[in-house]
């Protein structure tokens, strides 16, 4: 019998199947990139009697937040050996010579997207055990390619300033924007405190925060600590807040803690910085 056919067969098969299991690369959307952390070196500290720390600076990306870090090797003069080094101090990232964000050492602040950065910082690099202590400023230059995470929430407010000696009703929505997640959120007020501005809402959902050790019943009048527990896409929450200000005026800031659970996982949520009312 001809073999031929069979052969042609085989191969016909052979060529099909990853056709039929496989989907078109332009029908499947692209994961997005996993966080990562970039580092470069940033400058080398010498102290007078030989000590030495190199230093690096690290920024973490792919998340909604940038996480910026300064390793360092530290020795001693006349040791081979290197030692334990703590880093503190702060940081700031430049883009085309202007700061986008700042913070501690290490410490982060809101990712400002892709792009090359400047970055520097003023350190203190201290040695375990001791014989390091040398503090000086390093800098790195690090480019970063993850794009920035779309918001998942946001705060809207319908005015942007306030009065001296005044009472003015702010009116706040929260948003959340996102599939994922969940309706919890706590949203927070806060003004300065000493300036004796007062926060007061009639939602429920609202409080000003209980201070002092049991059994006092003293609550903190600059501040408005609000549970929600009903956000969803196309539905957002309006909370409702007169501000009450002295001569000693006062900015209102809020900020919002939402959850984006993952199973069983703890440190899945985020905090988000709402809109800062003015004083003028």
């Amino acid at each position: 019998m001809p073999t031929r056919p069979t052969k042609l067969k085989l191969l016909l098969g052979t060529a099909v199947l990853p056709l039929a299991l496989v989907s078109p690369a332009w029908g499947s959307p692209s994961p997005p990139p996993a966080p990562s952390t970039l580092c470069a070196p940033a400058g080398v500290l010498r102290g007078a009697d030989g000590q030495r720390a190199s230093v690096s600076l690290c920024a973490g990306s792919g998340t909604p937040m940038m996480a910026v870090s300064a390793p360092a090797a530290c020795r001693r003069s006349g040791s081979a050996a290197g030692l334990a080094c703590l880093t503190s101090g702060t940081w700031t990232a430049r883009k085309n010579g202007v700061t986008v964000v700042s913070g501690k050492l290490p410490g982060s602040g809101d990712y400002p997207g892709p792009g090359t950065y400047d970055i520097e910082g003023d350190v203190r690099v201290t040695s375990s055990p001791a014989g390091v202590d040398l503090q000086g400023t390093v800098r790195a230059t690090l480019t970063l390619t993850a794009p920035k995470p779309p918001a998942t929430h946001r705060i809207e407010v319908d005015r942007s300033t306030l009065g001296r000696d005044s009472a003015t009703t702010l009116t706040y929505r929260i948003f959340r924007d996102s599939e994922n997640g969940d309706g919890s959120a706590r949203f927070g007020l806060i003004g300065e405190e000493g300036t004796g501005v007062r926060l007061s809402t009639s939602d429920p959902r609202c409080v000003n925060p209980l201070i002092g050790r049991y059994p006092a019943t003293t609550r903190n009048a600059y501040a408005l600590d609000c549970a929600l527990t009903d956000l969803q896409p196309g539905r957002p929450s309006t909370v409702v807040v007169r501000v009450v200000t002295q001569q000693t005026c006062s900015t209102v800031v809020s900020k919002l803690g939402y959850w984006m659970p993952q199973g069983q996982a703890l440190y899945t949520g985020g905090m988000l910085a709402g809109p800062t009312v003015e004083c003028v």
